[in-house]
């Protein structure tokens, strides 16, 4: 009889803790449910990270296969790799010739080793761990105002806030356990959850109230609450002067505030609401719809800038990031994307001797440069340097921008893909490893709130089928002798924590015997009895890791939105994550070359106008500057006129987004972009006549 397990859902960020028993005969997990003592969710769970842990419906890769005379074969391990291995050293001598691609779906010790690998194996510059596409606006905004990445506040503060302010999120869809929290809280009288969303989302739905400007109209919105701030006198004068600084340089730099809500597109009366919210202790929640943007860093900026002058800062106060894929924490901290382990700064001398030392490998093969996004990375593809991808648990060919760009520039290069699902990725590859997956790998994960907690497996790895962590170290070892002297997850993670002693991101008092004993601890924690909370108090002073020890206000004026709508392409395409929508949605979706039927979701008037008249038509051509995709109407009056919503991780809609990006963090602009909108037929008449776009 099997025996329960204790992991954690991979699904989101939230953390939850799940027991999960393996079934009695053969591979898989039998039965899986929130574990009642795990202290984030105590055994609390959502439908969907059950479900897709426990029994998902994607294609299971089963064994290698590599692609001979144009078509995909089934080999064994030591073909597949030792093909690998042959591309990338010859590669070796211009390191940037690959890239690599990971995932906030690894574990901490899978993350790390790629990071490992791509840094002080090959020796690239062009990797990226996710962080690009999910949290990179957020992060660069953590650092620009406190000098260090990651939230303040923890989930021990959502009870203790009196306003619950969701900015470009969707927690009821997207981090459903941390919603019931919100929620309750909000039940609470003298409490209000308040959206800002341009859709009525499901949230909204749930809410005490909704603030819809324009889709990009997120800055300008944040700027005019700001400048009214000023006018109403609810600065926090006493927290700006004990604990920031460059509040005056905001100051000049604020517009009108009328004019600014004029071009968010909302009334002044919905200003001064969210002025008065403020006054209360407030949490200010933000999301994808924030980050994925060419003004995300500003945005995200402008947010802290309401907790920093509100002095909606401490216990129960504070900006609150919500973090997308499960590990996206943990990349940040270990991958060595942005930062070295431990978030030790890329270009400091003495962190890049430490990590070469703990390396054992030379300090001048360590990349100069973070380098790109993987928007650039895959432009590089075509342009230059990159002629090899390793792209591990990630799905570019559907989460990117552009997504027909990104196939055609895949097929150039010697494409490896290593994954626990046939992706659309899969379909352009060379060379094709089958991974473990969730229920069946062994090491750690980090959620939004900085917790570490374990990854275990209930279930033997079935044939063929081997980790994350032990393929990259294999390649690793082949490529370097010795790169990875160890590679069990216990001495990998053991080798992590010791990197990051004596930094802000401290893991080092962490182990995986205490992580049994406790199950989940938040950094930093220098030692073993440490579990941090709310981050930058100290003794009853505010500490921040910046030059004058003070936070410092952004103020940032963002940018013009790189493709409004205008005659030819009227419409303004919005995305957003559904329920079954994680990862690409290849966890939900059990046949990736034929994907669900798109449903485009439109208000009535905007069908009335663009689809032929009153009842409009069942479905339509989406058609962008760089694609078009047929979809089902969903006349949706949760939607304002004018916009059309797609789900971003349906396979078909990232053919229709632009490659723009953050020119702070090279985020994506994944939620805007203008389209229009045509009944099948016509759009089919007009192919016929040579008169369509």
């Amino acid at each position: 009889m099997s025996e329960w397990v204790s992991s954690t859902c991979m699904r989101c960020a939230v953390g939850c803790g799940h027991v999960q028993m393996g079934v009695d005969e053969g591979y898989g997990l039998d039965t899986v449910r929130g574990d009642s003592a795990h202290p984030v969710n105590q055994g609390l769970a959502c439908g969907r990270g059950i479900s897709e842990t426990a029994e998902p419906e994607g294609d299971w890769l089963t064994q290698p296969v590599i692609r001979r005379d144009g078509k995909l074969e089934a080999t064994t391990w030591d073909i597949a790799i030792g093909r690998i291995v042959a591309e990338f050293r010859d590669r070796l001598d211009d390191p940037d010739r690959i890239a690599v691609l990971g995932s906030g779906q690894q574990t901490n010790e899978a993350a790390y080793a790629l990071g490992k690998l791509a840094r002080g194996g090959i020796g690239t510059q062009y990797y990226d761990a996710n962080t690009t596409l999910c949290m990179a606006s957020a992060v660069t905004a953590y650092y620009d105002a406190f000098g260090s990445d990651a939230p303040p506040p923890t989930y021990d503060d959502i009870p203790d806030a009196e306003t619950h302010l969701v900015w470009g999120a969707n927690p009821r869809v997207a981090h459903p356990v941390m919603f019931r929290w919100l929620a309750d809280s909000a039940d609470d009288e003298g409490c209000d959850m308040i959206v800002v969303d341009p859709v009525h989302s499901e949230t909204a739905e749930a809410a005490d109230g909704h603030v819809a400007p324009d889709p990009g109209g997120d800055l300008d919105l944040a700027r005019a609450v700001l400048a009214r701030l000023l006018g109403t006198g609810n600065v926090d004068r006493a927290f700006v002067e004990e604990a920031t600084t460059g509040f005056e340089e905001l100051v000049e730099g604020l517009p009108d505030s009328e004019a600014a809500a004029d071009r968010a597109g909302v009334d002044m009366e919905a200003v001064d609401r969210l002025v008065d919210l403020l006054e209360s202790d407030t949490l200010i929640y933000w999301g994808m719809g924030v980050n994925q943007s060419v003004q995300g860093t500003d945005t995200a900026g402008a947010l802290i800038d309401l907790c920093l002058a509100t002095g909606n800062m401490g216990s129960g106060t504070g900006p609150f990031s919500l973090t997308g894929q499960a590990n996206s924490m943990g990349t940040r901290v270990c991958s060595s994307k942005g930062t070295w382990p431990g978030h030790r700064a890329f270009d400091d001398p003495h962190h890049r001797q430490v990590v070469a030392d703990a390396w054992d490998v030379p300090q001048d093969r360590l990349p100069e440069e973070t380098g790109p996004g993987p928007v650039e990375i895959i432009e590089a593809i075509e342009d230059g340097p990159v002629d090899a991808v390793y792209a591990v648990a990630t799905n570019p060919a559907a989460g990117a921008p552009d997504a027909e760009f990104v196939s055609k520039a895949l097929d150039d290069a010697f494409l490896v893909v290593q994954d626990a699902f046939r992706t659309a990725t899969v379909e352009h590859a060379d060379v094709i490893l089958p991974a473990a997956t969730w229920g069946e790998s062994e090491g750690t994960t980090m959620n939004m709130e900085r917790r570490v907690s374990r990854v275990r497996a209930a279930s033997d790895l079935p044939p063929g089928v081997r980790s994350d962590l032990d393929v990259i170290a294999t390649i690793g070892n082949a490529l370097r002798d010795n790169l990875f002297p160890v590679s069990d997850p216990q001495a990998v993670f053991e080798e992590f924590t010791d990197l990051t002693a004596g930094t802000a991101a401290d893991c080092s008092g962490i182990s995986y015997d205490r992580l049994a004993e406790e199950l989940a601890i938040r950094w930093p924690a220098p030692d073993e009895t440490s579990d941090a909370g709310y981050r930058y108090h100290d003794d009853g002073e505010w500490k921040f890791p910046t030059p004058s020890g003070r936070a410092r206000f952004a103020g940032g004026t963002g940018r013009e939105q790189p493709e409004p709508p205008d005659e030819a392409y009227p419409l303004t395409l919005t995305t957003a994550r559904e329920a079954d929508g994680y990862n690409t949605g290849v966890r939900s979706r059990s046949a990736p070359e034929e994907p669900d039927l798109l449903v485009a979701r439109v208000h009535p008037e905007t069908i009335e106008t663009h689809c032929a008249g009153p009842g409009g038509t069942e479905r339509v051509r989406v058609a962008s500057r760089r694609g078009t995709v047929t979809a089902e109407v969903d006349a949706d009056e949760a939607i304002p006129p004018g916009i059309v919503w797609l789900p971003i991780h349906h396979p078909a809609v990232n053919e229709l987004t632009i490659p723009a990006t953050d020119p702070d963090s090279d985020e994506p602009n994944l939620k805007q972009c203008a389209v229009r909108l045509a009944p099948v037929e016509t759009a089919a008449a007009l192919a016929e006549s040579g008169r369509a776009d």
